[in-house]
């Protein structure tokens, strides 16, 4: 059992600690240093991947910020594994994982050939991007899957009230997630429609209102990648934006490391963490560990202070939610390939991480093994088909005095949750 309270003081350190961070940010913005020099880094060495928050950090309770990651130098996974130089990588072509590393890490290449007609994910984020559908394209063009388009009947953006018309204002950080978001749904399940809701702001009761809409819009499968602090409401949060039966909900659990966020502390939700995902000689051909980067850059995990344990999480160290559930890639080094052309950073292809990549990933997972049984919750799933998931053993996303909670082990850990796809057995159901 714990021998400490629920992580409620972790959570408030935690999110001073992104106070910090914002005051820092506008300082440097002022004497004028570049978005470069306030990337995190993998480490010291130059040949080392270097990047930078796509989103601006909550500044307000309620307020939510977005889990991208957008790399800004050094070699990616994807770069040394194709002989590809630092110097040579540019916005022309991609420099991260494509739609067939990542259905081969897996175990989804046959699924996602023949899975998905007919069925909708739902993308949740905030403001506008102007460009989503025209960046869509181009990323699907490239890697030769079938045109996703408003003309087709595939594509659709709304905002939270579900107008095409009346769209947010646009945001370039939010632009970058969006395409990452659309762009990981299109490289798992390609035959898949897609509905981008847009909110109108990045305030928790905006979003909410918008996977209300996603549903109401017939998605079962909606991708939320984005996070705030834990709070009092969160049980408010939750029977009125995440209660909905029979839609496979997933919700990034964040990229700052050992600590609860919210949404995806909320009991309805698929908690997705991330790994560093690289290629291997074993059978599988891959290999993953908790993604961290340092004490402030890694996957989130944590025990919550304020929701309910559901009954198919038995952990038996936290007494109520525990995150995460699964996991996939998020490390900006073994990062994903995306193609954005809306704002200052949106100069063509570019490599992101963090785990608003794997949570659009495992809501497409759940996409392509099918619409959930009516009533329940896909977030159970997992839960009961534990043998057709990786097992991730290494790594950790820093201390804490439960090991489970921040290091990985054999079974379930806070990390990585049950492990990552092999197949669609962990997601039907």
């Amino acid at each position: 059992m714990r021998t400490t309270p629920p992580n409620s003081s972790t959570t408030r350190r935690r999110w001073r600690r992104v106070a910090s961070a914002v005051t820092a940010t506008a300082a440097l913005l002022l004497t004028g240093l570049t978005t470069a020099a306030q990337a995190q880094a993998a480490d010291t060495s130059s040949s080392k991947v270097t990047w930078t928050r796509s989103c601006a950090l909550p500044r307000h309770h309620g307020e939510m910020a977005c889990n991208a990651l957008r790399v800004t130098g050094g070699r990616t996974a994807f770069q040394q594994q194709h002989g590809i130089t630092a110097k040579a990588a540019d916005a022309s072509s991609p420099s991260g994982y494509g739609p067939t590393d990542l259905r081969s890490a897996y175990g989804l290449t046959s699924a996602a050939a023949n899975n998905g007609s007919g069925r909708t994910i739902a993308i949740v984020d905030a403001y506008d991007d102007p460009n989503a559908e025209s960046d869509l394209a181009a990323y699907r063009s490239h890697y030769g899957l079938p045109a996703c388009t408003t003309a087709n009947g595939c594509f659709k953006k709304v905002s939270q009230t579900g107008s095409t018309t009346a769209l947010p204002t646009a945001d370039s950080g939010w632009a970058g997630e969006i395409s990452l978001d659309l762009d990981m749904a299109s490289a798992i399940c390609p035959n898949c429609h897609i509905t981008l809701v847009e909110a109108k702001s990045a305030s928790m009761a905006n979003l909410g209102t918008a996977v209300n809409e996603a549903v109401s819009l017939g998605a079962k499968y909606v991708s939320n990648s984005y996070g705030g602090g834990e709070s009092s409401s969160d049980a408010t949060y939750d029977s009125t934006y995440f209660n909905h039966p029979g839609v496979a909900i997933t919700v990034s659990a964040g990229d700052a490391g050992y600590g609860a966020e919210y949404p995806a502390a909320s009991k309805y939700v698929t908690a997705v963490g991330g790994t560093s995902l690289s290629t291997s000689s074993t059978t599988r051909g891959w290999s993953e560990s908790v993604w961290r980067t340092s004490s402030t850059e890694g996957t989130g995990s944590g025990c919550s202070a304020y929701d309910t344990k559901p009954a198919w999480q038995t952990d038996t160290g936290c007494a109520k939610r525990m995150i995460a559930d699964v996991s996939a890639v998020a490390d900006p080094a073994t990062g994903v390939s995306v193609y954005d052309t809306y704002g200052a950073d949106g100069q063509g292809w570019a490599t992101y991480g963090g785990t608003s990549a794997s949570a659009p990933i495992i809501a497409s997972v759940y996409a392509l093994a099918g619409t959930p049984s009516t009533g329940s919750y896909p977030s159970a799933f997992p839960y009961a088909n534990t043998s057709t998931l990786n097992d991730v053993t290494s790594g950790s996303n820093g201390s804490c005095t439960t090991s489970y909670f921040c290091t990985a082990r054999t079974g379930y850990d806070g990390p990585t949750g049950l492990g990552t796809p092999e197949g669609l057995g962990a997601f039907t159901g």
